[in-house]
């Protein structure tokens, strides 16, 4: 078996979940890591385990004018950065009536915003170094939808679109870019989710059947958390970038199915879609 050439990684978001499992994994390895998160205590006993290897800087992802400076004193003090891991978000929980306006700026901001700023930030780098791999964390909330997570379903299915197209534009300069969609897997998401104020009128529809699955613990998590940083970590050694990674025997159907029932609806209109053509 051979060992893994070791590489220089930037992740956003590394305190908890699928961030932290990830930088934990690439240290252990061998790899130098630059972190960043709102607290940067909470990686102090990482970095007094891994010394230079661990590079820590605070950072907010809404923070629109720190971020290109972080990601500029990172590139300056480390040199080349392989990977970048946009990791950074979290999840609104509520139905769309029942969320506030400052909470849905929050979730756009976070998730959408500032995955966009946080790639504008580092393709010059990357494509000055003679380029890298991109990973946009998603989720299978970025190809399917749940009761509840609306503009958490918004956020994600924005921020694939602009990964489609931006990974277009970059492909020439030997950028890949992969979008992460894990199903629901043992982290601490579920404790990290912003609720809304719940309204009884949503009591006795699929938004409260939701609300009460995932309070009993009933939302079906079928994903180990360390695997899926594993085979995460792993996906940066497949050429060329695969578009798009699938982590859960769950979230591999349902998106599957989710694929098939569009691909049939869509066959189905056919006839009508050719019928609104312009004539020869």
């Amino acid at each position: 078996m051979t060992t893994p050439t070791p590489r220089t990684w930037l992740i956003t978001g590394t305190s908890t979940g699928l961030g932290r499992l990830i930088t934990e994994q690439l240290l252990a390895r061998g790899d130098r890591v630059a972190a960043t998160l709102r607290k940067p205590e909470q990686l102090d006993e990482l970095k007094a385990q891994y010394g230079k290897q661990l590079w820590i800087a605070r950072l907010d992802i809404t923070d629109t004018d720190a971020l290109p400076v972080t990601v500029e004193r990172a590139f300056a003090e480390l040199g080349r950065i392989d990977v970048i891991v946009s990791n950074a978000g979290y999840g609104l929980f509520g139905a769309a009536e029942e969320l506030s306006p400052a909470q849905i700026r929050h979730q756009l901001d976070t998730n959408v915003i500032g995955s966009i700023e946080l790639i504008r930030a580092v393709l010059p780098h990357l494509r000055t170094q003679g380029g890298g791999r991109i990973l946009q964390v998603s989720s299978e909330g970025g190809q399917i939808a749940y009761p509840n997570f609306s503009l958490y379903h918004a956020s994600k299915w924005a921020i694939e679109g602009f990964v489609e197209s931006v990974a277009q534009e970059v492909a020439p300069f030997d950028i890949g870019f992969t979008l992460i969609e894990p199903g629901p897997t043992y982290t601490n998401f579920a404790s990290g989710l912003v609720r809304a104020t719940p309204m009884a009128v949503y009591d006795k529809t699929p938004a409260g059947d939701v609300r009460r699955a995932l309070a009993a613990g009933n939302f079906g998590l079928f994903s180990d958390g360390a695997k899926v940083a594993q085979a995460i970590i792993e996906s940066v050694d497949v050429f060329p970038a695969p578009k798009r990674r699938v982590y859960g025997s769950g979230a591999w159907r349902r998106i599957h199915d989710a694929y098939h029932e569009r691909l049939n609806a869509l066959e189905e209109q056919e006839e009508v879609a050719r019928s609104t053509d312009m004539e020869k």
